[in-house]
């Protein structure tokens, strides 16, 4: 083991800290309150994300304990993985007949691509949106932009941009939408779960968690579904990037901002 590794484990200031914060978002409990006709699910881990973003900016937490916190986050979704793991195995001849769905599923992310791009391009943000709204902006769609344009490119701003902010922000937003939809649309709860396997592992266990709450009988086949389908993703979501996603979005990019131009200079000759 090395000085490093010695060192994060013998941070008794951020082990206590992580317990505290257990111990309190576990006394609070989960918390649920109608909006509508759908219902918003208050998890544990909501609690816990927003409490380690603000000790963050206190003295209790410093840069160490920050440094630190990193590889631990790792192994924490490590063991995640490992229990889902377990509960696929048994779960397979479920998986199975779901068939095509849970194979095309990745097609699903790509449609973000014709909300997110057009809501951009009409905020005047310029090539940064190609960046931003491709993909769902995880560690391999960072590589992919940098390699392909470079890191100080307009595209490399606009997807580490999404990747901070969905590192920050997105188990919760994805723990509070989750269970939002599942109550509110007629949708079977397996279909949300195989659309919360986004690539991400915290984002992924955010909206289980969340639908997990809301469809307590439905527990092991949600995060089976959940678990194969975040492992799907993971495996073929470069490549969707690759051949479709960024393709997709470079030729909607410069359609969207040819009819800008257009609507612009249309405007300018009838005010002159």
């Amino acid at each position: 083991m090395s000085e490093v590794q010695k060192e994060m484990w013998k941070d008794w200031r951020l082990h206590a800290v992580v317990f505290l914060i257990v111990l309190v978002t576990e006394w609070i409990g989960i918390h649920q309150f109608s909006l509508g006709p759908g219902v918003i699910l208050l998890l544990p881990m909501l609690y816990a994300i927003l409490i380690g973003l603000g000790l963050y900016f206190t003295p209790i937490i410093k840069e160490k304990q920050a440094k630190n916190a990193e590889p631990l986050i790792v192994l924490g979704v490590t063991l995640l993985i490992a229990k889902i793991g377990v509960i696929i195995g048994p779960s397979l001849p479920k998986i199975i007949e779901a068939g095509p769905a849970l194979l095309l599923q990745e097609f699903g992310n790509l449609g973000t691509i014709f909300i997110a791009l057009p809501i951009a391009v009409a905020l005047g943000m310029k090539r940064e949106s190609i960046g931003m709204t491709h993909s769902v902006a995880r560690e391999p769609n960072v590589g992919l932009i940098v390699d392909k344009f470079g890191f100080n490119s307009a595209e490399g701003r606009g997807v580490m941009a999404i990747y901070i902010f969905g590192t920050v922000f997105g188990a919760v937003f994805m723990g509070l939408i989750s269970g939002f939809l599942a109550t509110i649309t007629p949708l079977h709860p397996l279909s949300f779960a195989m659309a919360s396997g986004i690539g991400s592992g915290s984002m992924m266990a955010a909206a289980s968690g969340s639908l997990v709450a809301a469809f307590p009988a439905l527990e092991t086949d949600i995060i089976a579904f959940a678990g194969a389908s975040n492992l799907l993703s993971l495996s073929t979501g470069l490549y969707m990037s690759i051949f479709i996603g960024l393709p997709l979005t470079e030729k909607m990019y410069d359609l969207l901002t040819k009819r800008r131009e257009k609507k612009m200079n249309a405007s300018k000759g009838m005010g002159v």
